[in-house]
């Protein structure tokens, strides 16, 4: 059995993917929140629940953009 080469640490794009990430979520929130006002009350919570957990989400997504920030600035050391 051969073994490969783990793929090297590329994270010149990570601070890109996480804004389009923070981007794609925030709409999906859009979306639920225009769907729920046609929902049942049950409906109406499981979204609001979900769109909750989209919105701790987005913090952690945000703090990681720092991170990466800080990161791309320092050289990635």
């Amino acid at each position: 059995m051969a073994w490969s080469k783990p793929n090297p640490d590329n994270r010149t794009d990570n601070v890109e993917k996480l804004q389009t990430m923070v981007q794609n979520t925030i709409e999906n929130i859009e979306k639920a929140q225009a769907t729920a006002e046609f929902s049942s009350s049950e409906e109406r919570a499981n979204i609001e629940a979900k769109n909750h957990r989209r919105e701790e989400s987005i913090g952690a997504m945000r703090n990681e953009i720092q991170d990466e920030s800080s990161q791309r600035e320092n050289g990635y050391k």
